[in-house]
């Protein structure tokens, strides 16, 4: 299994945090080697793990909702990375 890079500042660990900055999630895909990518709107294209998700970046606030945190976290579960 893989873990979260030591001296990530993303907190994966339940509960799900509701202010995790959009921009420490970001930094943590590209530290997992993801190629991230703009899209239509608001919307960033990350691929990782041979898969592509897209993702909606927040705002005005810099900070991602549960929901998006827990579908983040349940695809790294899948792929063996874990907090």
């Amino acid at each position: 299994m893989a873990a979260v890079p030591v001296g990530s500042t993303m907190d994966l660990a339940r509960p799900v945090s509701g202010s995790l900055p959009w921009r420490d999630i970001e930094a943590l895909f590209l530290e997992l080697g993801a190629e991230v990518s703009e899209r239509a709107g608001s919307r960033v294209a990350v691929v990782l793990f041979g898969e592509v998700r897209v993702f909606h970046r927040p705002h005005p606030s810099p900070d991602t909702d549960k929901g998006a945190v827990a579908s983040i976290r349940k695809w790294f579960e899948e792929h063996g990375v874990t907090p």
